[in-house]
């Protein structure tokens, strides 16, 4: 059982990047790198890939997930048809990775279910017998921290203080769940789910580790989908994880589940001056340059305008609906829900207070 521990660490220069307290990794035993083990994947584990389900955006349990190497011991981790259909607007399964130190691993993205987290690990394991010493949840959306629940307990899981909030609140879990399922299928594994919450809670201010010769920071950047959005930066490499505040490369769109149109906006558009020439891994898709987060921003400044002046107008939320049409960005395969139903009225409401 993970039980909370507080490890907050303090930017002097959110600008620079620079100056953040370094937690140093767990020292391990000399045969760490023999003693760990994944139990939730092995005592009779067996991956079983199936057909998609042409009802859901993605099917889990269809996916396979492959890795990439960005950098000496930097690792994306995404599905293994990102790369031809996200281009071409289609939703592609939850992205992720592994950073590798001397002393260990650090995961970013625990996944949905048993069979794809237990996939994340056979990546890592093709790649180092060292042990997994952190897991990353860049917010509470359960595609990217379900996994948790399948993790050894000398594993550290690490998440915002607003996604602690959201794992412990059991009403707002069990919506998650339900949403999870009926989005993604009832028949995913989705019920072996269960709240872990973290070991570090990262505060507005961020954290870092060194995993041995590795610096990682995770990062509170600004309100990106959810109160508990981090990113996770590795300097040396320059390679960034968004999670969902990026979703993946255009013409995807930011989805406004939680509102807040403008600061979405603000975070987004810091992210080029804040990481110059990064390597991105949005949270669904292969990796893309940082600059190409671009698309999202201006789609969001067309989206706040346009509600605007449909309130300046007087139209009502239906009018403001048709009114949005944004035919420059109107590529995506989830347009008609992500704009119309979720992103719209999200931000009519927030525009009209």
């Amino acid at each position: 059982m993970h039980m909370p521990r507080l490890h907050a660490f303090a930017l002097t220069s959110v600008i620079t990047l620079a100056g953040i307290a370094c937690s140093a990794a767990p020292e391990q035993e000399e045969d760490a790198t023999n003693t760990q083990a994944f139990t939730a994947c092995e005592d009779g584990f067996e991956l079983d890939i199936t057909a998609p389900n042409p009802a859901y955006a993605w099917t889990p349990n269809a996916v396979t997930l492959m890795s990439e190497e960005l950098s000496s011991g930097v690792f994306a981790i995404y599905d293994q048809n990102a790369a031809s259909v996200t281009k071409d607007g289609i939703p592609a399964a939850t992205s992720g990775g592994f950073v590798i130190g001397d002393d260990g691993v650090l995961l970013v993205e625990t996944m949905i279910n048993r069979q794809l987290f237990c996939q994340t690990i056979d990546l890592v394991r093709a790649q180092t017998d060292l042990p997994v010493l952190y897991a990353v949840n860049t917010s509470h959306h359960g595609d990217h921290s379900y996994g948790n629940a399948f993790l050894p307990d000398d594993v550290q899981v690490v998440q915002h203080r607003g996604t602690v909030d959201f794992i412990t609140d059991p009403d707002a879990f069990a919506g998650d769940i339900a949403f999870m399922k009926a989005n993604f299928g009832a028949d995913q594994g989705i019920d072996e789910s269960s709240a872990v919450t973290a070991d570090v809670i990262v505060d507005d201010e961020g954290w870092s580790v060194d995993l041995g010769n590795r610096p990682v920071e995770v990062l509170h950047i600004g309100f990106g989908q959810t109160d508990g959005d981090l990113f996770v930066h590795v300097p040396d490499a320059n390679v960034l994880w968004s999670g969902n505040p990026i979703v993946a490369r255009a013409p995807a769109l930011p989805w406004l589940l939680d509102g807040h149109a403008r600061e979405v906006r603000e975070t987004l558009a810091s992210l080029e001056t804040l990481f110059p020439g990064a390597t991105l891994i949005p949270g669904h898709d292969t990796a893309i340059a940082v600059s190409d987060t671009d698309f999202a921003v201006r789609y969001l400044d067309a989206l706040i305008a346009s509600v605007q002046a449909s309130i300046d107008a007087g139209m009502t939320l239906d009018e403001a609906v048709a009114a949005a049409t944004l035919l420059d960005y109107q590529g995506y395969a989830l347009w008609g829900w992500v704009h119309a139903v979720v992103n719209v009225p999200a931000t009519y409401v927030e525009l009209s207070e």
